[in-house]
Parts: C-alpha cells; structure tokens; sequence
C-alpha cells in the first residue's frame, strides 16, 4: 500500500516555491513510472510539469486528477514553530510549506491512483496532471499541460482538483464551480498646478475620488442560483504626491472584482469603461484603464460527478458535502474547458500561513474518498 502521509512528507520536504520546481516533481515522476504510469515532463516558460497517464489513451473512460505542488514563500522563517520544509509532526499535525495547500492533496491521489491500478486495474485511464506553476501567474502550468494533452490526443472526461475545498471538517464541502476574477486599473491624468489657483489646473485627484465612489457604490447583482452576488474592491489609491500646495498630473487607482456567471471579464470591463467615460467628461481628465482577467465565473452544474463525490466522501466520512462556488480562484478555471470539473480536498483554514500544517489523519482519509471515487467511476463506466 502506498502511505500518503510519507508521501506527502517527502513532498513537503522539496522547497518547491513557486516557480522552483524544487524536486517535487522527480520525486513524484519516479513513484509514478515504478508503478506503471507513462510519464511525460510538459515544460514550458521555465516551468515544470508532469503529465501520468496508466492505460493506454483512447482505450475506456478517463479519470484526471489535477494539483500542484509549488507553494508560496515561507515568511518570516524564524515565525514558524518548525522548520518550514522540515514535515515535522506534533500533537497529530504535519507541519510545513504546501503540507496543506495542496501537497497533501497531490500525495492522496498519487497513492489512490497507484494503489488502484495495482490492485484493481480498470478498463480504461487514470490521469494526473499536475503543475508547478498555480500560485502565481498560473501561465505555464495547468495551460501547458491542457495544451499539450490537445496537441497529442490525450483527454480527461472528467476531472477532480485535490485543492483544499473542506471548510470547518473534513468532507463538508466541494467547489462545483468558482466565481470570475479580474483586476482593473485606472490612470487619470489631469494637469499640475498650485492649489491656491485651481482653476489653472486640472485636478486628477478629484476625479479619481468620483471615479473610485462610483465604482464602490454600484451593486453589481443580488446574485444567482449557484452564486453570491459579485464584489468589487478597491485595492489602491496612489496619487505620489508629497506637496500639500500642489494639485498634481497624475492619480491611479486599481479594483478587483469577483463576479458570477451573470458577468463576463468582456461585459464587466466595457461597465469599467463606461464609468471612466463618465469621469473623463466630468472633470476634463484623460481616463486610461488596464484590465487582466484572471478567470471567467464558471459551474460544473449539479449532476454525475457531483454525486459521485458525495456518495465517496459519505461513504468514508458520513457527511454530505455542500456545493459550493466561493472561495478565490483555481486551476479548475482551465480544466472546465476540456472536461467536466469539480474540486474536493482537504480542510484549508491553514494554507499560506506561518506554520502550515494538516492533521495526519485527514490525509489518510482523502487518500480513502479518492480511491472511493475511482471505484465508483470505473464501476459505473
């Protein structure tokens, strides 16, 4: 039997800050091709991935896992309570950077994943794709793989990401989608003058105040079915101006806006052009805006994979999973194109923060509802 939780101790153990692949994914390429996978590093931008696949492609019903194993930086190390990359345990916790988001994710469906086709081998594919690039830009990781996956036949046909999903205990909720996220930039420019003359200037500073009380007061919607409403917040407010006599050129301020399937990044960033029309008009200002969007709102409705879930995480826990939408974003928003997608995982009170860490048992646990899942997929294909 493969041990998710050594597992996941010799992945904490890889000081894998993103974008380092830090020998998280040797490690897990070499447990993989023993046990039978075929194994493909999908490389891109200085970026380290991998792709597994047992079975061959094409041949029955395929079920893909995906993960990543970079983690954020530690902090301030001499905060922590044990060392960072150490996976020391204490008191029936694992302590260390990604111990919970999500290497002991990755470790759980690693070991369900090998264990099943040893023991059980299915009539059909067990995928993982797993990348090193999720917790920042995101550009050449989970994109890569799904890319390269396109380019030479190979597919998933339905997916689980191991992100921790579980809010208080373990298996009481799953993410059946998760709102859009986009960030907004504003530059007004105006013209300097000295504050005694105002009327020689034009003054960016109160139009960037208007532009900023529009932008916070609209309420975007009440929500839908399967979503909150959509927030916007305002993030910065940056003038650089340290006269107090000087009315100066420039303001800029930036929002972030999490939205629901009522929106679109296309539909949100022509209402953020709108209001900067609006301002520009207003005051004389000239009005120019950047927009990233990160992720389109997306939903997996409630249906077979859902329920497979469920029936898995009641099965080994007793509890039935809410769906949930909340929550920031997730590589999910890449694998909805290509398959249906949902995302179950550990509880994650404690991701990024100074002494990171997850209780021992609930790897074990996850490790036993994956493997569930697989069964259950595989007896149903």
């Amino acid at each position: 039997m493969t041990d998710p939780v050594e597992l996941t101790r010799a992945l904490v153990r890889c000081p894998s800050v993103t974008p380092e692949e830090g020998g998280a994914l040797v490690l897990l390429e070499e447990r993989l091709s023993a046990a039978g996978f075929a194994c493909t590093r999908v490389d891109r931008g200085g970026i380290s991935n991998l792709f597994a696949r047992w079975g061959r492609a094409g041949n029955g019903p395929a079920f893909g896992f995906n993960g990543h194993t970079d983690v954020v930086p530690v902090g301030d190390e001499a905060a922590w309570t044990h060392p960072p990359f150490g996976a020391e345990e204490e008191d029936g916790w694992l302590y260390g950077r990604g111990a919970t988001d999500m290497k002991s994710g990755v470790a759980a469906f690693v070991a369900a994943a090998i264990d099943f086709v040893t023991e059980t081998p299915p009539e059909g594919s067990v995928v993982l794709a797993i990348t090193g690039d999720e917790e920042a830009d995101a550009l050449d990781g989970t994109t890569a793989l799904l890319d390269w996956m396109a380019e030479n036949g190979e597919r998933m046909d339905v997916c689980i990401v191991g992100e921790p999903t579980s809010l208080e205990q373990m298996g009481d909720m799953m993410k059946i989608g998760r709102r859009g996220s986009m960030t907004a930039h504003f530059t007004l420019r105006g013209k300097q003058g000295h504050s005694a003359y105002p009327h020689r200037a034009i003054n960016p500073v109160s139009a960037i105040a208007r532009l900023c009380d529009r932008l916070a007061s609209r309420q975007l919607d009440l929500g839908t079915e399967h979503f909150d409403a959509s927030t916007l917040a305002l993030t910065t407010i940056d003038v650089g101006n340290a006269a107090t006599n000087v009315i100066p050129a420039l303001a800029r301020c930036t929002a972030n806006i999490r939205f629901n399937d009522e929106h679109s990044g296309e539909s949100l960033t022509e209402w953020l052009k709108a209001e900067g029309d609006k301002v520009a008009e207003e005051f004389g200002v000239e009005v120019g805006l950047t927009v990233k969007v990160s992720g389109e709102a997306f939903l997996t409705p409630p249906g077979p994979l859902s329920e497979l879930i469920s029936g898995a995480v009641q099965a080994v826990t007793g509890r039935t999973p809410e769906p949930s939408t909340t929550g920031g974003t997730s590589d999910a928003r890449f694998v909805k194109s290509h398959c249906p997608v949902v995302e179950f995982g550990l509880v994650g009170h404690r991701m990024h923060q100074v002494d990171e860490r997850v209780r021992v048992e609930q790897i074990g646990e996850l490790k036993a509802i994956y493997t569930r899942m697989l069964e259950e997929y595989f007896a149903r294909a």
